[in-house]
């Protein structure tokens, strides 16, 4: 019943609502896509189908806050690289959006690994490298996956961007290049908010402009702006930006954040911490440390955490949270930097990110703690629709291009169980 009416009542698990103290044999009610009631005592309609959970534990979805999903898909070379638009410094104008393909691997391998939502982002090649979305890991349509568009900007400083474009011989070739990039952009957005207002005040024409009209809503607040940067002088350079033109800033990657611990906690900055398992592929990440989200997180700093997908495999977030666990980090601020944390900073905690009342019924069944490595996601629930199982020893995704057809729902074996990932180079699209 719940593939054809969203409706589910998840019985007797260990309910964690990450906002709220857990429920021994509690309830998660799922009404046509949307949470309902959460507790030990739920009154069950008739008409809903029962899941019983006895012995597992019930957690909201998990949510990646930084990856590639479906604009770097796996096994596709050139293909299915569609991340970085390494042709103009000011990517603004662009959309994550309009590269996603919801049938690449990773998101299956999401799925199995508990994620239902995930910001999906462009690459680190270009100083403004465009508008990033938040979308559910299952779908046919991408915009009937969208959860909010745009959520925020992404930018780069550091090796990335110069390396790109320094290559070429042209600017940015430097730090100090890639920094005057992005004061420039902005300052030129602050005169086409000038020009703009006086034409609408005179209800006179004028040329739009897309990059300075995205520009101009992060110097409103309205978008945060999602700075990749790495090692701490550039973080200190993100933040003197920000100060500049008086825009939100959320530090991306944050290696050597730590340093800046205080600094940083300070002024409110939320950090998206990772990838946290991958090399030291080049001089920026050389202090990469499982210890970093901790350390952030007990400094008061709000964590997420991201595996930058494909630089690490997405179904291994949860994984980085109990590595993050065993170096420092506590249990609640970990289970927070896959749930609530990423929704909060990025603005759609509304909608996903806990079990409450309210919020869609993205739903995973565990089989235990999930920050227990030997534990696994035995079925996941999106809007309230039983997406992912495990079962005889295999994942089984349902396949949402059939669903609702009138042979039923088919589902598709997860490719996670059968076939050998490879990995593209992380040299410029990733960390």
């Amino acid at each position: 019943m719940s593939q054809q009416t969203g409706s589910v009542a998840i019985v007797g698990g260990h309910v964690v609502p990450i906002e709220g103290p857990p429920v021994p044999d509690g309830t998660v009610l799922i009404r046509d896509g949307v949470i309902t009631a959460v507790g030990a005592k739920v009154r069950l309609p008739r008409d809903v189908e029962v899941v019983d959970a006895s012995g597992k534990w019930v957690l909201p979805g998990f949510i990646d806050a930084h990856a590639h999903l479906g604009v770097w898909e796996e096994g596709e070379g050139w293909a299915g690289n569609d991340v970085n638009e390494m042709t103009d410094p000011n990517g603004a104008r662009l959309r994550a959006l309009d590269a996603i393909n919801p049938s690449d691997e990773g998101f299956s391998d999401a799925l199995a690994g508990g994620i239902t939502s995930c910001v999906v982002k462009p690459g680190s090649g270009n100083p403004i490298g465009g508008q990033t979305v938040a979308i559910k890991t299952w779908g046919r349509i991408v915009d009937e996956m969208v959860i909010k568009s745009p959520v925020s900007v992404k930018s780069a400083l550091g090796e990335n961007p110069k390396r790109v474009y320094g290559d070429r011989q042209k600017l940015p070739s430097t730090r100090l290049g890639v920094a005057a990039v992005i004061r420039d952009a902005f300052v030129k957005a602050q005169d086409y908010r000038a020009r703009r207002d006086a034409a609408l005040k005179k209800k006179e024409p004028f040329e739009r402009d897309l990059s300075a009209e995205v520009l101009v809503s992060v110097l409103e607040r309205e978008l945060p702006w999602c700075q990749h940067t790495h090692r701490a002088d550039d973080i200190s350079t993100a933040i003197r930006l920000a100060d500049e033109f008086g825009y939100r800033l959320v530090i991306n990657h944050a290696t050597e954040a730590y340093l800046l611990a205080d600094v940083i906690a300070e002024r409110g900055i939320a950090c998206i911490v990772g990838p946290l398992f991958h090399t030291r592929t080049k001089v920026e990440v050389r202090n990469r440390s499982l210890a970093t989200a901790g350390k952030l997180a007990n400094a008061g700093v709000t964590v997420a955490l991201t595996t930058d997908h494909p630089v690490v495999a997405i179904d291994f977030l949860v994984h980085q949270a109990s590595f993050a666990v065993r170096e420092g980090m506590s249990r609640e601020d970990a289970l927070r930097s896959i749930t609530i944390n990423p929704a909060s900073i990025l603005g759609f905690a509304d909608r996903v990110g806990s079990l409450a009342k309210g919020k869609d019924g993205d739903v995973v069944i565990w089989s235990g703690d999930p920050l227990d490595v030997l534990q696994r996601a035995e079925r996941v629930f999106v809007s309230g629709h039983q997406v992912y199982r495990y079962a005889d020893g295999r994942g089984v995704v349902t396949n949402p291009y059939r669903t609702g057809s009138a042979t039923g729902p088919a589902e598709l074996p997860n490719r996670l169980s059968y076939r050998t990932r490879t990995r593209p180079s992380t040299a410029v699209n990733g960390t």
